[in-house]
């Protein structure tokens, strides 16, 4: 048994020892001046660093965002946003947004906002200008995320779409082989238009995708559509430039993203039910994946897709049914027609 303290002074320091064994705090520590924190930047101040420190993808995804919330909170502090101004800044740009003809009440507005306002808060946070705590984007819900609309396209109508496609616009190889590579690939639009020369691997007829999350694959193609890709490169003057874009229009000039919103305005012109579903590109991956997801399984559909193994809703069965190459270039012959080298 301890002594009883001789004093209230005694009491005191007992119940302070205490006190800081149970903070993990020495009396030492108390003794050290206090860190300065960094006076907390403006946001016209401190987005640019944002800019500066984020990935391509990141900046593409939140830079339309940085710039509503330069326009409205410019010179306010970092410090100075409660999270009820966060819920009406996102109001305000719901309401002030462009309605596009896929969009969804303005839940996707909402999250990409709130999540623009997370990575600049977060990057504040590891610059000391405050703590985690005291980040107010967090405390603001993101909207619950719909079921895609997306599906499978029923094989008349991917016919219909190519067919379209290759006899309209101003340049129907192009868009034609942009629908091909998308149906045997299942690629994103990102991959696509991250293709270089150097990616195609003639003899063995596989390109290197790289994906969204810095993910990189070979996936295999038909021997027809490998052609076309080299060909493609040739007449426009990507060949000579191996680690450039492949894509291109005719006078040389790099395909972007517009290319693939004016293909789908000018299907929805010709094809009504391009228009009220709204197709897009992305619908083509689910096609193909469905495909190949009922004829050849999970495991093959799943690596076909490059997705990670073993994802959250996969379970853990897939990280030892892993597809090999070859079993997704025997898929993609079935489904093209034409026999694989890897097969």
């Amino acid at each position: 048994m301890t002594a009883a303290p001789t004093s209230d002074r005694d009491a005191d320091l007992d119940a302070a020892r205490l006190l800081l064994a149970r903070l993990g705090v020495s009396p030492e520590e108390l003794l050290q001046s206090p860190a300065v924190r960094p006076a907390v930047p403006t946001f016209r101040e401190y987005l640019p660093v944002v800019r500066a420190a984020v990935g391509a993808g990141t900046l593409r995804a939140y830079s339309s965002y940085w710039n509503r919330i330069e326009e409205q909170w410019g010179e306010r502090r970092m410090d100075d946003v409660k999270a009820s101004d966060i819920s009406g800044l996102v109001e305000f740009v719901k309401a002030n947004r462009v309605v596009r003809r896929n969009a969804r009440s303005g839940r996707g507005t909402a999250e990409n906002l709130i999540a623009a306002l997370r990575c600049a808060y977060s990057h504040a946070a590891a610059d000391g200008y405050l703590t985690k705590d005291e980040n107010p984007a967090l405390k603001v819900p993101k909207p619950r995320r719909l079921p895609s609309t997306r599906a499978a396209l029923a094989d008349a109508k991917l016919v219909e779409l190519n067919a379209a496609a290759a006899s309209s616009g101003n340049d129907p190889e192009l868009d034609a082989l942009l629908l091909r590579l998308h149906t045997e690939t299942a690629c994103r639009r990102g991959g696509a238009l991250a293709l270089r020369p150097v990616d195609l691997d003639e003899e063995q007829c596989l390109v290197r995708l790289r994906e969204k999350g810095e993910t990189e694959r070979w996936q295999p193609v038909s021997p027809t559509l490998m052609q076309y890709l080299l060909q493609h490169a040739h007449d426009r003057g990507a060949a000579g430039r191996r680690n450039g874009q492949l894509l291109r229009y005719r006078n040389g000039t790099p395909v972007t993203r517009r290319r693939y919103d004016h293909l789908f305005t000018r299907m929805g012109a010709i094809l009504p039910w391009v228009a009220t579903q709204q197709i897009s590109i992305h619908w083509l991956r689910h096609t193909t994946l469905t495909w190949v997801e009922r004829n050849f399984g999970y495991a093959i559909a799943q690596a076909y897709a490059g997705h990670a193994d073993g994802g959250s809703d996969a379970g853990t069965t897939v990280r030892y049914v892993r597809a090999k190459l070859s079993e997704v270039a025997a898929a993609l012959a079935a489904l093209t027609g034409e026999p694989h080298p890897l097969q």
